[in-house]
């Protein structure tokens, strides 16, 4: 059976006294989806099913593939077509490193690395900071509205908040990259980029990539569970991002520009 993003599958269970037990488990579905731009096949990601719109408009906008859509839509085929405005061309050499993605996948090579600094230039805003407290808040409010999560234990999110700890949009999905591509992707959507006075919060790790397709949004504070990556660090201390990891109340680490965070009480 399956609803939505959740699959139902019948499972034995061994429990703590050592019986086994025969029952339906949730398990988080994991499908391909083809992203479509006229007629051309840009990427195939694996995804949860759903927001597949938002997934694909976030994956075109933080990739730089294009800045522009006319029309969007998807089928029960796990295809999403996008249709850009007249004259409007794909950036071609965006396309070179792109084919079948996976839910964990990312960018590889200098070469790329340089131009995702050409195409999204660093984040100017200086004066925004975030308390303590407002930070501190975040993950019990980010888990709130995991629902499939709860369900499954086997998804992640991603929620942009506003500096005032107020959730706007909350995404989950399979694969880290793509629930940041979901978030990223409704707000492209309802034009609010760029979240320039906004917060990114992943339920994972803090990869290259989920900084990099935050500076796309404009957002300048990143904040993480689990531990960042090396060059995660790097990218956002060079693109003027805030970056915070290990994110588990009362304790954080910060790792590049400290100056956003109020740490007074």
């Amino acid at each position: 059976m399956k609803e939505n993003g959740i699959g139902s599958q019948k499972i034995i269970r061994r429990k703590r006294d050592g019986e086994l037990e025969y029952l339906p488990d949730d398990l988080t579905i994991e499908e391909p989806l083809e992203i479509h731009v006229g007629r051309q096949v840009l990427a195939t990601t694996m995804r949860t099913p759903g927001h597949d719109e938002e997934l694909a408009a976030g994956f075109l906008v933080s990739e730089a593939v294009v800045q522009e859509i006319t029309k969007i839509s998807a089928n029960s085929e796990n295809t999403v077509v996008v249709d850009l405005a007249a004259g409007l061309q794909l950036k071609l050499n965006s396309l070179q490193r792109f084919g079948t993605i996976s839910s964990s996948c990312g960018i590889c090579g200098k070469t790329s690395i340089e131009a995702i600094r050409q195409n999204f230039p660093a984040i100017q805003s200086r004066g925004l900071r975030i308390d303590i407290q407002t930070l501190l808040s975040l993950p019990k409010l980010l888990r709130k509205q995991q629902g499939d999560f709860a369900r499954t234990g086997g998804i992640h999110a991603a929620g942009i908040f506003d500096l005032d700890g107020r959730p706007q949009i909350v995404r989950e999905d399979i694969g880290r990259h793509n629930a940041v591509d979901k978030a990223v992707g409704r707000a492209f959507l309802d034009r609010l980029l760029p979240l320039d006075r906004h917060l990114l919060l992943v339920s994972g790790r803090a990869s290259f990539e989920i900084v990099q397709k935050a500076l796309a949004a404009g957002i300048p504070i990143v904040a993480s569970v689990s531990a960042p990556s090396t060059l995660a660090v790097n990218f956002a201390r060079e693109s003027n991002q805030t970056l915070i990891g290990f994110l588990r109340p009362p304790s954080f680490n910060i790792y590049s520009h400290i100056e956003r965070v109020i740490l007074e009480l």
